[in-house]
């Protein structure tokens, strides 16, 4: 038989159970997006800048079982999205990336948008493809959809030149996609050693990131059999529910909360489930972690890279969790109930809390909004962060209940995702309540997008935390600088950007007038409109993780640049 390309490629998408795609089209795909329109399954979003797409379908995987999917042009469509892609290489999200190619059929050289697609991609994904006849298409894009969502996730790069896409070619036959088995041995001998070490420790502790998103309840029945505390990674907030008695918060140390650094003082094994220890999570590696590691991923590259495992388990987090509760049941280890770790979780937690309430301002306080939204939110309502100073305000005020609930650029920390992130969530989810919290700096690089929020008529609130400084980096310039540089944003005027896109705009001052603007802006949302609330958000009380990390960072230094830097910024404070 004879297909187009673009007819082939939309096939295999269907065949992939791909519901949407996101994208600009341009002269290298436009067929390709009319076979898409043609399409009783797959709805194609147009965005109005390529890095927005790349967040929409990164927000799309993460909250779904979908593969998130790109169809840009090439060159500069790939180079804009490039920043979404890496956020999705280096927290292992997965993601296909589909792109136009130039036209080989003429023979000619320096084409419009000729680059070498693969090289320029090759440290942000985990393979990439250049289609070279008809018969690849479908095999390809299966095999291009199995390597992004096996082993540890991440984006897939197909080339699709647009000859191929536009011409009929001769094609064998069309195959059926067959997913894969997921399903891998764990090897008994290391499950048995994590027990031994599970057996003779005193005080255990768990720490689980996004590895282990789909092991929740085997997570908590192994914390539960041993009076583990679990922290988490930024990414994995809401693997385990905020209200889980040894749930104690993000990370352990002292850049976490008190509940964590406590829960966590002598702890003498740590098991470690789908976590990398990356820079975030561990403070700047300002964590001790135990000789007694137990580490669990199915990623092997990660062991011993930051941390020695005593025992290093790679496989799949829920299978290896699930065979690791069913050794010490039949072994009948465990631990007796100690009621004492769960109180003493709790009073830290309401102690920090109280400490935050308590914060005199006549600005917004975080607590308080972060109190009144918990109220009113739906249980299932997803909670799109950005990166900055409101993303661990976020992490250390606000409480998440539902699985794959909080979402968050981590590793890659790229600025920007919230807006678009939030619009692919709520594509994707559009029976759940979709809200957004974003520093003022962050919002700016994206807001625009709310164009195609208000295209759709999602219904989504941002919660725009505005101090007018780009406030993680203005606080960590405060102790070694004394004076803050290039973070002082310009005066934007949040009601023209509401005005500009076709949103609605409230503000929220102070204290009194949060539940009224919260209420507001929930009610807005219910009739499928987009609304910006302009927070006059207090930051003066730092976070625990900027504590924390500055701190870490600091003290690291050798002794002489310490001083050095101690000196700098001492005689900056007297001479002003």
């Amino acid at each position: 038989m004879k297909k187009t390309g673009a007819w082939l490629a939309r096939y295999a998408l269907e065949q992939l159970g791909i519901k949407h795609t996101f994208g600009i089209p341009g002269v290298h795909n436009t067929e390709l997006y009319d076979e898409l329109n043609n399409s009783e399954m797959i709805t194609p979003h147009l965005v109005t800048h390529e890095v927005s797409a790349a967040f929409m379908a990164d927000a799309v995987t993460r909250t779904t079982s979908s593969l998130g999917t790109l169809v840009i042009v090439p060159a500069a469509g790939l180079t804009h999205a490039m920043s979404g892609i890496g956020e999705a290489y280096l927290d292992g999200i997965g993601m296909l990336v589909i792109t136009g190619g130039i036209n080989r059929s003429t023979g000619k050289q320096y084409q419009l948008h000729q680059i070498d697609q693969l090289e320029l991609t090759k440290g942000i994904t985990k393979a990439g493809f250049r289609i070279e006849n008809h018969n690849e298409i479908v095999a390809t894009l299966f095999r291009a959809h199995r390597i992004a969502t096996s082993g540890k996730p991440g984006p897939v790069l197909v080339e699709l030149p647009v000859d191929i896409q536009l011409f009929k070619g001769e094609v064998k036959h069309l195959p059926e996609f067959q997913p894969l088995s997921t399903s891998q041995a764990v090897s008994e001998s290391l499950l048995n050693q994590a027990a031994d070490l599970l057996k003779t420790a005193k005080k255990p502790a768990m720490f689980v990131g996004w590895g282990a998103k789909n092991a929740r309840s085997e997570v908590l029945a192994l914390a539960e059999r041993f009076n583990m505390p679990i922290a988490t990674t930024l990414q994995g907030l809401s693997v385990v529910p905020s209200d889980h008695p040894l749930h104690v918060g993000m990370s352990f140390g002292r850049h976490a909360v008190p509940a964590a650094e406590q829960a966590f003082a002598d702890c003498d094994c740590l098991v470690a489930i789908g976590t990398c220890f990356s820079e975030i999570p561990t403070g700047s590696y300002g964590i001790t972690v135990p000789e007694q590691l137990i580490h669990i991923d199915i990623d092997e590259a990660v062991f011993d890279q930051n941390y020695p495992a005593k025992v290093a388990i790679c496989a799949d987090a829920k299978q290896a969790v699930s065979q690791l509760n069913q050794l010490a049941e039949k072994l009948s280890i465990g631990a007796q109930h100690n009621q004492q770790i769960q109180n003493n979780i709790e009073q830290a937690k309401q102690a920090y809390q109280q400490e935050w309430r308590e914060l005199a301002t006549d600005r917004v306080n975080p607590a308080a909004l972060f109190s009144q939204l918990d109220s009113a939110l739906s249980q299932d309502c997803l909670f799109v962060v950005d990166d900055g100073n409101h993303t661990f305000l976020t992490a250390e005020l606000m409480p998440f209940s539902q699985q794959r609930s909080f979402i968050s650029p981590t590793d890659f920390n790229c600025m920007g995702y919230a807006v678009p992130a939030a619009i692919g969530a709520k594509i994707a989810n559009p029976d759940r309540q979709v809200v957004s919290v974003v520093g003022d700096g962050a919002f700016m690089m994206t807001c625009m997008e709310l164009v195609t929020a208000n295209q759709h008529e999602l219904g989504l609130v941002y919660f725009v935390f505005n101090d007018g400084e780009l406030s993680q980096i203005s606080q960590g310039q405060e102790i070694p600088y004394n004076r803050k540089t290039c973070t002082q944003l310009g005066k934007v005027d949040f009601s023209g950007i509401a005005q500009a896109t076709g949103s609605h705009y409230l503000r929220i001052n102070n204290n009194d007038e949060i539940n009224d603007v919260v209420e507001q802006a929930l009610s807005l949302m219910k009739t499928h409109k987009t609304v910006i609330v302009d927070v006059a958000i207090e930051y003066s009380k730092r976070t625990r993780f900027t504590q924390g990390v500055v701190k870490t960072n600091v003290e690291r230094f050798p002794l002489q640049d310490k001083l050095r830097i101690v000196s700098r910024a001492l005689t900056r404070k007297i001479t002003g």
